[in-house]
């Protein structure tokens, strides 16, 4: 059997997929709301030590892409290289999404572009359910994951309530993914966001109130609250 390796194709690794997929993953991801539209029945236990065999590459990436299946987007956005990235592209794919599991699997792809800021306002601002959970995916990964970036950058991303009444499943879900992630970034991010749950969480609007009174759980929960009073400012 020939292993993994850097240099094959785009077309060599849609091979291999074909091959190693299976009707029984493909019914599992059903169940977990996942497109199974053009999947092959490849589950990411398999994806993610592949990826890292073939390594980064965003030539094949953007072949993988343009396959339209489930686990070569997948297989896209794991070796893709966000500094080789251009919004344009980034545009386009967005286009393409259609669901929850390729939204949060490019989002953390496209938050390590230099771009990643204009990218959330611009796919906040989109009616596209996906493109807009896109926003909140990225913000919420950008908020765990970018340890150099400023604390301001967040508090500029607050203005979360702005969304906070999208009652679109796939929406709500990113909102308040995104509110609990930087309210537990840090100290000085705590408070505002803490102060934004509370403030959600009183609202007369159904989906806000979901939104706060959930945040509010998390951010004042006890091990949290430990948590940071340990971090930086």
């Amino acid at each position: 059997m020939v292993l993994p390796d850097p240099s094959w194709s785009a077309d060599e690794i849609v091979a291999h997929l074909r091959s190693i997929g299976s009707e029984k993953n493909r019914a599992g991801m059903a169940r977990f709301g996942i497109n199974t539209r053009t999947a092959l029945g490849v589950g990411n236990s398999d994806l993610r030590p592949l990826a890292r065999k073939l390594k980064k590459n965003q030539e094949r990436s953007l072949l993988l892409w343009d396959t339209g299946i489930r686990e070569a987007r997948l297989m896209a956005a794991f070796t893709g290289e966000p500094k080789k990235l251009d919004i344009g592209q980034c545009r386009r794919w967005a286009a393409d999404f259609d669901s929850w599991e390729i939204v949060d699997t490019v989002a953390d792809l496209f938050a390590e572009t230099p771009f990643w800021r204009e990218l959330v306002e611009e796919f906040a601002k989109d009616e596209r359910e996906f493109v807009r959970r896109t926003a909140f995916a990225m913000l919420a990964w950008a908020a765990v994951h970018l340890k150099k970036e400023p604390d301001a950058s967040f508090l500029a991303a607050l203005p979360i309530e702005r969304h906070a009444g999208d009652p679109r499943n796939f929406v709500r879900k990113a909102v308040n993914w995104a509110l609990r992630q930087i309210g537990k970034r840090s100290r000085a991010l705590h408070a505002p966001a803490l102060a934004l749950a509370e403030k959600l969480a009183a609202s007369s609007d159904k989906t806000a109130r979901w939104i706060g009174k959930d945040a509010v759980k998390e951010l004042s929960d006890v091990k949290q609250l430990e948590r940071l009073a340990t971090t930086r400012l």
